[in-house]
């Protein structure tokens, strides 16, 4: 029986390549979208490609209903949830002394509460069957912080409690929770960068490179195989050292 692998924000960028990667490797997916748009309907044909099955579903995931009814709708279909990637986040940069009140709000429900969101739903599935994986999508500077960047770094940092917390509490029950925090990766938030940013920023990497999404799916694929069966409560850093 196919393994089942959860993704939240995998329509585009980081989420959309652990989500073919895993369906490359035999999982069925199931994923939620915000809205319809071609990036959405892209995802599902490029699953199906590698014939996997899949399961979208319309949900925030800061609305804990949403994510119980998303979750529901994962055990209805598939009958399991074997891994839960929590991906989605959001960004709305700017110094503390401009930011909006709802601009913290929304990046910490997204980001954080969302992770309590669909966790939380998803453990009792894990508990019972005494098995599961919980990979949680931080950032490097969730550790290091970033100017301009409060909101995004506190939930971020959050992240890292919350998974050390949780692996604590579940290890028993065979359940291996672990984060990953990516450094500068080429997404759409990377975009609006200016070339000789990223320039400056490549200097400063050991590596003397930006990431990809790729990198980053590879080691949820490592977490949420058997070859990692040994590793929880840990933060996996996938930053070409910068944070070395």
């Amino acid at each position: 029986m196919n393994k089942v692998a959860l993704i939240t924000g995998a329509t585009r960028g980081i989420g959309k390549e652990i989500a073919l990667t895993l369906a490359k490797e035999g999982y069925h997916i199931a994923f939620n979208y915000r809205k319809e748009n071609e990036e959405l309907e892209q995802v599902k044909k490029e699953i199906e490609e590698n014939q996997a099955k899949y399961l979208s579903v319309k949900a925030d995931v800061s609305d804990f209903s949403e994510c119980e009814e998303f979750v529901k709708q994962t055990i209805d279909q598939f009958g399991k949830i074997d891994v839960l990637v929590n991906n989605a986040g959001i960004t709305k940069d700017s110094l503390l002394i401009r930011m909006k009140e709802e601009d913290f709000k929304e990046v910490i429900n997204v980001n954080l509460v969302g992770t309590f969101n669909m966790t939380k739903n998803v453990i009792g599935y894990m508990l019972k069957a005494r098995t599961g994986r919980i990979i949680n999508i931080s950032s490097v500077v969730g550790i290091s912080g970033n100017a301009g960047q409060t909101n995004y770094s506190a939930s971020k940092a959050g992240i890292l409690g919350f998974t050390k917390s949780l692996a604590k509490e579940v290890a028993s029950r065979n359940i291996l929770v672990n984060a990953i925090a990516p450094g500068l990766i080429e997404t759409s938030m990377t975009e609006v960068l200016k070339e000789e940013v990223k320039e400056e920023i490549e200097k400063t990497i050991p590596l003397k490179r930006i990431g990809t999404p790729k990198d980053v799916a590879n080691v949820v694929k490592f977490l949420a195989g058997d070859e990692s069966s040994y590793i929880t409560g840990q933060v996996l850093h996938v930053d070409g050292g910068m944070l070395m």
